[in-house]
Formats: C-alpha cells, sequence, structure tokens
C-alpha cells in the first residue's frame, strides 16, 4: 500500500523567478517524478506550523541561502538563530524524520554543529543531477517511513497486503460478501478495504496469537511494556472494564478481604460479585458541585483499613490480610492521587495494588505528572506488592473504541506469575479478537514513544490552558460591560500567565474554597488541567442556590444541537477533557457556542425555535422560553436541595447485610422482590447496583441495606423524571414502568 507522506520544502524562494527558486522548483519535479507528493512552504518564520507537518511528512528540504543577490558568505546572526528555531521545534515532536539543508553558496562551515547534527545531508544546488538528489532523499524518507511500524501493525499491514485467499472466518473473507449485497455494499464502501482484509481470526500464524501473546503480538505488547516503564503489557479487546476483572479474577479468591475505592467504576464492583470477595470501602470525599474529591490519605493508612475490617459485619476472620487494594487514579473530574506515595504507605500490607487509570494512560509522558501515576520505572518499584495498572487507552490516548491494556510491575521479592494471569486473562478475553484494536493498542503506545508522547501530551495541556484563559477574559470584558453572568470553569483561583506552571500549581491544598473538599493533606492531590468542569451560574461551592440559575441539562441539549457532544453533565456543570485529539477550533467553537447560548438565553427565545425537533416531541414546552425553563428545573433543583442530597447519597454510611456474591445469587435464583420506590424502607436490602448516570458510580452495591439519603434522592427523580420530560434523572437498577398512565419506579430487593 502506498501511504501519502509528503516531502515538504521550506524556501521562502520557491515560487520565486531567481536562481534559487527555480533551481528548488526543479528538484521538486523531481521527487513528484519519483512518486512522492511535494509541499512548498515559503513562510519559513511559522515555525509552529511547520513543526505540526512533521507527523505528516516523510522528510523535510530547508533551504539555507538568502534571496538577495549581494549575500555574504557568513550566514546572518539572524537567519542562524530562526534556523535553529524551525530544526528544534521539528525535533521537539518528531527524532527521526530526515532533515535535509539546501544551499547555492552556504555549506557546513557556516552552520553550528548544534544544528549540522540533526541533519541527514547537505545538497548543494547544481552539483548533481536534480534526479539523483531526489532518489538521495527519497532512499532516506524510506528508511524512516519503514521504521515507524511498532511490531504488530507492520504484520498486519503485510498481511492485509499480500492478497492471500482467506479460509478462516470471519464469513465475510475479508469483505467479499459484503460485494454480494446492496446493503453490504455500503458497509463495504463505508469501512473501507483495509479494514475488512485486515479482519482477520487468530488462524493466521504470522500474526501471533493475542491469547497466548505470542508472535508479533508479544512483541507489541513487550515494546508497549517498554515504553510505559513496566515488566509486563497485555492488550486487551473489550475494555478496561473487562482488564479490571482480569487482574480480580487472577488475584482474588471467594472470601478475600479487599479494599476499595467507594468511587470506583462499576466493574470492580462487578467483580466483587464474581470473585467472591469481602470489601471494604476508601470513602472519597465530593464537593456541593458533585464533583468527586479524593479519599483522605488517612484512609490508606493501615489502622483505618483494620478498623474497618474489624467493623465489617461479615468478615469473619477479623486477622485476615487485605488481598488487594482497588483505587481509581484518576477521578472521572480529573483529581490524581500521587500514586507513589500510596505505593510506599502500602507496600508489603496489601498483596496486589490495582490502579484503575483508564482516563491517565498520558500522565507518564509528561514531567507536569511525575509522581502522579502508578508505574514509574525503577525508582518506584515496591519490595513486596505487584502493581497493577489498567488503562484505557481508547480514551485519552489515540487506539480504536474498546481498546485497553493492562500494565504489570513485578515487586522485587514477587514477580508476576504469567502463566497464572492469562489463566485469568482467557476467562474474559474473547476467543475472536478484533485484530484492528490490537493494532491500534499496538500504534497507540508507538505514538507516545519519545519525544512524540511529550508533544502530544503537552498540546493538550495548552489547549487548555488556553481555553482556561479564555474563558476568564471573556467573563471579565461581560463584567466590564455591567452584564451580570457568564460560565465559568472549577480550577484554582490563579492560572500561571504563560505555560502549564508546576504541580504546587494545580495542588488541591487544605480548606481552601475553591474545591470544597476541605482538608487535604499536603501533595496528595493535584488537579489534572486537561480535566475541565465547566460550572453554570445558579449553585455556590456551598451547596446554596442563586435565585436564578442555568441547569447544565439545558445547556448540554443546546450544545448537542449543534454538534458538540459533552462527557458529562452534572447538575450545574458540564466536563470536558483536552485529549491530544482536541484542537483550537474545536474549543473555541465551543466558545461560541456557549456565547450563542447565553445570548439565546438573555433573550428568553421561545423553545419553539431554538429545539423545534425536541419541543414537537415534548409539547410541554411549546409555551415557554430558554429562561423560563431553565428557572423552572432550577427552582425544583432548589425546592428539594438536591445539591445536598447528591452530596450526602454518596458519602452517607452504608451498612452491609450480605456479601455481593450472596446477594447476587438472590437475584440469579428470583429470590427477590421488585419494591416501589414510594414504598422503599432502611430495611429493604438491594438485589442489583443502583447507579446514577453521570457519573456511573454505584450508590449501593447487592447486599447493602438501603439509607434514607439515597430513597430521598430516587423519590426526586421520580418526581423530576415526570414533571422533566427529556430531561430525565437515568438511574441503572430501576425498573421502570407506567401503570394507568403514570410513572413507577421499582428497585429489586433481596427477599430476606
Amino acid at each position: 500500500m502506498k501511504f501519502n507522506f509528503p516531502v515538504i520544502i521550506v524556501d521562502k524562494d520557491f515560487r520565486t523567478d531567481n536562481l534559487s527558486g527555480s533551481g528548488m522548483r526543479d528538484l521538486a519535479e523531481a521527487i513528484e517524478q519519483e512518486g512522492t507528493t511535494v509541499v512548498a512552504a515559503t513562510h519559513a518564520n511559522d515555525f509552529l506550523g511547520l513543526a505540526q507537518q512533521a507527523a505528516r511528512a516523510c522528510a523535510f528540504i530547508v533551504s539555507v541561502d538568502e534571496p538577495e543577490e549581494d549575500e555574504p558568505q557568513e550566514m546572518g546572526e539572524q537567519a542562524i538563530v530562526n534556523l535553529r528555531r524551525l530544526v528544534n521545534a521539528i525535533r521537539q515532536r518528531n527524532e527521526d524524520v530526515p532533515l535535509f539543508l539546501y544551499g547555492r553558496t552556504h555549506t557546513s562551515r557556516h552552520l553550528p554543529a548544534d544544528i549540522l547534527r540533526e541533519m541527514h545531508g547537505f545538497i548543494h544546488m547544481f552539483e548533481d543531477t536534480n534526479e539523483f538528489i531526489a532518489r538521495h532523499v527519497l532512499r532516506e524518507a524510506r528508511l524512516y517511513l519503514d521504521s515507524l511500524y511498532p511490531p504488530f501493525f507492520r504484520k498486519l499491514v503485510d498481511y492485509a497486503q499480500n492478497s492471500s485467499y482467506s479460509w478462516h472466518v470471519p464469513g465475510h473473507s475479508g469483505g467479499v460478501a459484503f460485494l454480494k449485497s446492496p446493503v453490504g455494499q455500503l458497509f463495504h464502501q463505508f469501512f473501507g478495504e483495509n479494514l475488512l482484509r485486515a479482519d482477520v481470526c487468530n488462524a493466521v500464524e504470522d500474526l501471533g496469537q493475542p491469547l497466548l501473546h505470542s508472535g508479533p503480538v508479544f512483541e507489541s505488547e513487550q515494546n508497549a511494556a517498554r515504553i510505559f516503564r513496566a515488566d509486563h503489557c497485555f492488550f486487551v479487546t473489550n475494555g478496561t472494564s473487562t482488564s479490571n476483572k482480569m487482574v480480580w479474577h487472577a488475584n482474588i479468591a471467594p472470601g478475600d478481604v479487599v479494599v476499595v475505592d467507594r468511587n470506583c467504576h462499576k466493574s470492580n464492583l462487578h467483580a466483587i460479585i464474581m470473585t467472591g470477595a469481602n470489601p471494604v470501602f476508601l470513602r472519597p470525599t465530593r464537593n456541593k458541585f458533585g464533583i468527586i474529591g479524593p479519599i483522605p490519605q488517612s484512609e490508606f493508612t493501615m489502622e483505618a483499613i483494620q478498623a474497618k475490617i474489624q467493623a465489617n459485619p461479615l468478615i469473619e476472620d477479623k486477622s485476615k490480610k487485605p488481598k488487594l487494594l482497588v483505587l481509581t487514579q484518576c477521578t472521572y473530574d480529573g483529581v490524581m492521587y500521587n500514586a507513589q506515595k500510596i505505593k510506599k504507605m502500602l507496600d508489603g500490607h496489601i498483596d496486589v495494588l490495582l490502579f484503575d487509570e483508564a482516563w491517565q494512560p498520558h500522565a507518564s509522558f509528561h514531567p507536569f505528572y511525575e509522581n502522579y501515576y502508578a508505574i514509574n520505572g525503577e525508582s518506584g518499584r515496591t519490595q513486596y506488592s505487584t502493581t497493577f495498572v489498567t488503562q484505557s487507552t481508547h480514551k485519552l490516548l489515540a487506539a480504536l473504541s474498546q481498546a485497553s491494556q493492562i500494565l504489570v510491575q513485578d515487586a522485587v521479592e514477587k514477580p508476576l506469575d504469567r502463566h497464572n494471569f492469562n489463566e485469568a486473562y482467557l476467562m474474559h478475553a474473547s476467543t475472536s479478537p478484533q485484530y484492528s484494536i490490537v493494532a491500534s493498542c499496538d500504534v497507540a503506545a508507538a505514538m507516545m514513544e519519545g519525544v512524540g508522547g511529550v508533544a502530544l501530551t503537552n498540546d493538550s495541556l495548552n489547549e487548555a490552558l488556553d481555553f482556561r484563559h479564555a474563558m476568564r477574559k471573556i467573563g471579565e470584558e461581560y463584567s466590564d460591560y455591567g452584564d451580570t453572568w457568564w460560565f465559568s470553569v472549577w480550577e484554582p483561583p490563579t492560572l500561571p500567565a504563560e505555560g502549564i506552571g508546576t504541580q504546587d500549581d494545580w495542588m488541591l491544598k487544605a480548606n481552601e474554597a475553591w474545591h470544597g473538599f476541605g482538608a487535604i493533606e499536603p501533595d496528595m492531590n493535584i488537579l489534572d488541567p486537561i480535566k475541565t468542569t465547566i460550572l453554570m451560574p445558579g449553585l455556590n461551592i456551598d451547596g446554596t442556590f442563586e435565585e436564578a440559575g442555568i441547569p447544565a441539562a439545558l445547556v448540554a441539549n443546546y450544545l448537542a444541537d449543534y454538534g458538540l457532544i459533552i462527557e458529562k453533565v452534572g447538575l450545574y456543570s458540564l466536563f470536558v477533557i483536552f485529549t491530544i485529539g482536541i484542537t483550537k477550533g474545536r474549543w473555541n467553537s465551543l466558545v461560541t457556542e456557549l456565547q450563542q447560548f447565553k445570548d439565546l438565553y438573555d433573550k428568553n427565545q421561545p423553545l419553539v425555535k431554538v429545539f423545534p425537533e425536541f419541543v414537537k416531541e415534548y409539547p410541554c414546552y411549546a409555551k415557554l422560553g430558554m429562561k423560563d425553563l431553565a428557572q423552572a428545573i432550577h427552582e425544583t433543583y432548589k425546592k428539594h436541595n438536591i445539591a445536598h442530597i447528591q452530596h450526602d447519597m454518596y458519602i452517607a454510611p452504608v451498612t452491609p447485610i450480605l456479601k455481593p456474591s450472596k446477594a447476587w445469587s438472590h437475584s440469579v435464583s428470583r429470590n427477590t422482590e421488585r419494591v416501589n420506590v414510594l414504598d422503599l424502607t432502611t430495611s429493604h436490602v438491594t438485589a442489583s447496583l443502583v447507579t446514577p448516570y453521570p457519573p456511573g458510580i454505584p450508590l449501593l452495591i447487592p447486599g447493602e441495606q438501603f439509607n434514607q439519603e439515597v430513597i430521598d434522592y430516587l423519590r426526586f427523580a421520580l418526581e423530576f423524571n415526570g414533571k422533566f420530560p427529556g430531561f430525565e434523572q437515568d438511574v441503572h437498577g430501576l425498573v421502570k414502568e407506567k401503570v394507568d398512565g403514570e410513572l413507577r419506579y421499582y428497585v429489586d430487593c433481596v427477599k430476606l
């Protein structure tokens, strides 16, 4: 397959009629006759713009001669400065792309050594034929392009291009089956030949076995382990939910005591049910915006953990050593833990430390995050406790959806038993893994190697800071005009003037008003700048409501109509993430649409004009304006004091009555009763997870008793959903039924 990587020529004279310009154009023509595209840039001082082309170029040719006829033999100081800036900007993003200098009079004697050492050659006008020079440049370009392939992706491309007849599944046989049907033709034309030819099964021995971690798959996993500074890596093709379950099943037996972050992803709670473990929970903080806060450092002490074990009525042997710790590193809202500090605190006290880094696989590639990720090479190796890290490489890296990986760092005294672990891996892995997902894991890791990872992460950080500064500037301008409101961003009061600053600039410090989490220990938690929470007017950090307010659901609906889909919508907050794929155009479009929303709200624009399709589906809003609806929802939130309810329901004590696995068995055996939410009492025990979305963190797990805080929230959800259709509070675990035209909510409870 021919990939499109052009040669980029940087020459201010490229389009002029002087000798230098005509010579460079002749060279460009010779390169194109060899079958490679040429892109010419005449504005050599656009260093950043040219550097950003380093990902798409197979080579750069940079002119070092000035356009004037009376040019001196010695290069001017500014010319050298500009050349150095260009070379450094390219090398900060790409260490290997070939760079050539092109000159008529200048030679290496006119250039500093720090520039020359980055070059692959020096081309002098008219000394060789253009055809020869073109082949010389393209030879280096081909070597460079060949070096780009990580192990598995190389083999998959080779296989797809070999045009082999396949007799193995899948049944579409490289896409041929789709060509036999009109709708199949649509599918084939949409996804394309390469994807379908690369969709193979594990019968293709040349590609290796994802289930056995052999061949090119194993080489690729080893390569990823090296890049992430781990001892082992296992690619997973069905998400980090599965990765978590693999780690659990490899380490936990029925009755084992496990220490679990109460705000963990529900996959870890599913694993508790599946393994028959006895959990004790670390309880995080929350603020009144509904933002998930950190677990206090005191919760990680063995004294505190032992006290939880002693207090748990379901753990018979109180002397049992905890087998596993699960920590969400970082929280959904961007609060990160000093993982190295936690590892030191728990090393040897808990056998396995599992850091769920689904939302931060980028952290190990930028010095800003030092110590705030779990695997840090030899400096972070534990003596006795094995460290597992699960990462969603599709979330903040560039892999395909469902791509995930498990990283392992051996303890000095306890190396991983790979065979034993793979038995658990096989319990959850599909025997028909998607090879395109494996390839995307391979490529996503390779993209982060060396300067590439630093540059990509730095782009995310810088775009996030630019957005934050822009939001502040707009708010200040509205205030200067006497306007009363604008959206704010949840962040420290002072932002670095330039760049991202230091960890201290983003540190959560004790009792600071902006974060609302109370007493926080020094050097324990920072806010990841790329995780950005936009706050709506109407709710204060202490949970008090203003007279007027704009619920976030209304803003999110408006943005969705304009193609801007928000990651998480709270009561008065919108959460967006500056991934490595975010661009200036994307976040500036968000800012623009927020301004448009403000204008429509201030004018109380009729909903039939703003949301015509929505109003057609829900005619109850036909006579309302934007401000009318916002205020109606706001008044309902205020009446029920929902900010306090949502805060309290996550931190209120919960009483375990049955082991989660036992409660689940009641559900499977149908030894349950379906209880109307209006009839719930604190004596009922849930048989299923009760999980509000967002944020998707369960309030209760099977076997736990309802408390009044959870009951109050469920009753609020019932009332709110009936009053504001289209803006429903989504709670998984509730059974919704219409009885006599009335919406009713039920919960499956264990029959005791």
